[in-house]
């Protein structure tokens, strides 16, 4: 275990071992999760922004075109068929 220091600021430093063997540079977002008992520190690696348009391909589906109506009362009658 190693100790650091909060400043008086709020900011604290992570010793360079630990730094090093996450691979974490300056600049690296950091997601900071409460655990009740203290704060976990995991890196924050956020997605690129895309667009449907973009990935549609990997959405494969060979079956008939089902409007959205259809799809609503599919989802009735599985909500119906599950309570039974």
């Amino acid at each position: 275990m190693q100790i650091t220091k909060l400043s008086s600021k709020g900011q604290i430093i992570i010793p360079k071992s630990l730094r090093m063997r996450y691979k974490w540079d300056a600049g690296q977002e950091l997601a900071v999760i409460d655990t009740g008992d203290g704060l976990l520190l995991k890196a924050s690696y956020p997605f690129d922004t895309t667009e449907l348009k973009n990935v549609e391909a990997c959405l494969k589906y060979s079956g008939r075109e089902v409007s959205l109506d259809d799809m609503k009362k599919a989802i009735q009658i599985g909500a119906v068929k599950r309570k039974k």
